[in-house]
């Protein structure tokens, strides 16, 4: 598979591209990373430094890309935290490019946006900006709880509370949707669920939830899971491959003791997950 991946890039740990890339080519896949911005680090340290690429910078990478007759070899398009409207603009206007070249592509929209305890972090503006624009184009989604509910523009409480919540998501465009760091009034203390719904039913697995909350997880899960989605047809199949796979990361992290996710470390895991957790179906 063949993924042109428009993200951030850092020099040093992993969110954006730079969490996304290795673990779609470990699982081989040929990634064109498209970068809207190069910092030294993620912005989560309070201080970075590095170029944030105008959005005409942006979209002459992808011309560039479209002028070496390729774009047609496009199997999906990935995107990820979006600072500014006119960079999504040009992440859409990428995806029309490729569906044109390939009507088979897809497109993957993680929308980063905020999470529980911290609210929204994006600019102002940006939030109705993907629930309006930019996930009615996409055809697979991957929000956290958090997220989910904006976007329905409700709270939800409970696991079917969630799955009506998704089912409003979906009405606007995307066919699939994943959902993760759900926690709902059945998740036993010390887990949460990661919930996977499509056209052909709705799953769910519940993994341990470690002690920490390492950046670029977000970004992983989402190349995976289109991976996997991809690969194996089967969202069933694609939710208990990427939690294994994003679990094993998670676990190597603690294990290293290190703020950055251990992505190298749990490349095995990445290219070979297993089936560590029940997959169970929902609807």
């Amino acid at each position: 598979m063949k993924i042109l991946s428009i993200q951030s890039s850092v020099a040093y740990g992993h969110v954006g591209n730079s969490a996304a890339t290795f673990p779609l080519q470990r699982l081989g896949h040929e990634v064109w990373p498209v970068i809207t911005v190069h910092f030294s680090n993620h912005t989560g340290y309070g201080a970075w430094r590095g170029p944030l690429l105008a959005p005409s910078d942006v979209a002459d990478v992808i011309t560039g890309i479209e002028e070496r007759g390729v774009l047609g070899e496009a199997d999906a398009v990935l995107s990820g935290y979006q600072g500014d409207p006119a960079v999504g603009q040009v992440v859409l206007d990428a995806v029309a490019r490729v569906k044109t070249a390939n009507p088979a592509a897809v497109y993957c929209c993680d929308p980063v946006m905020g999470d529980v305890g911290r609210g929204m972090f994006v600019r102002p503006g940006i939030p109705e900006f993907m629930r309006d624009t930019v996930v009615p184009a996409a055809d697979v989604v991957t929000p956290n709880h958090f997220e989910l509910d904006f976007l329905a523009g409700t709270t939800t409480r409970t696991l079917d509370e969630v799955l009506a919540a998704v089912d409003v998501v979906r009405a606007r465009g995307p066919r699939d949707v994943l959902v993760t760091s759900v926690l709902h009034d059945g998740t036993a203390e010390g887990t949460l669920d990661v919930v996977a719904v499509s056209d052909a039913g709705a799953w769910a697995v519940t993994t341990p939830l470690l002690p920490i909350a390492p950046n670029g997880c977000g970004d992983v899960t989402a190349a995976l899971y289109l991976a996997h989605l991809r690969t194996t047809g089967s969202p069933e199949r694609a939710l208990s491959l990427t939690t294994s796979a994003v679990f094993a990361v998670l676990e190597a992290t603690v294990a290293a003791g290190t703020r950055e996710i251990a992505l190298v470390a749990a490349q095995d895991a990445i290219a070979d997950p297993g089936d560590r957790f029940e997959v169970r179906r929902l609807r």
